[in-house]
């Protein structure tokens, strides 16, 4: 079971040459790859700020993750409590959640970020 962080999630949604091949062959056969709704967030805060070009509409994206059984996992109670605890190890929001959502569903967390990986959790690149 993995959680794409949103860069592994704009990478493999682009077949960008950036995420390795071994990740790109995890996402397609795992069964259980998630996205968190913070991805999208994220996604759509960065747009409006010019900071990222969308390879489509939110919409759209959310549609290529149902037609792929990609889950959209939306952020709950306890994911937001685990947060009020987690060391400021790393100062990004959308991160920190990510990192609190793993950990709150066991999921191992696709991501590059050096800094979520001195967290307790469960990461793969």
């Amino acid at each position: 079971m993995i959680l794409l962080d949103t860069h592994a999630f704009l990478w493999f949604l682009t077949d960008d040459s950036r995420l390795p091949a071994k990740i790109k062959d995890k996402i397609e056969t795992d069964k259980d790859v998630f996205v968190s709704i913070a991805s999208f967030w994220e996604i759509a805060i960065k747009n409006s700020l010019g900071k990222l070009q969308l390879p489509a509409s939110i919409t759209e994206m959310m549609e290529v993750c149902r037609s792929l059984q990609i889950t959209v996992l939306p952020i709950n109670a306890a994911q937001l409590e685990r947060l009020k605890d987690l060391p400021w190890i790393h100062r990004d929001p959308f991160d920190r959640l990510l990192i609190c959502q793993a950990l709150e569903k066991d999921l191992t967390l696709i991501t590059v970020d050096s800094n979520i990986v001195k967290y307790d959790v469960k990461t793969d690149w």
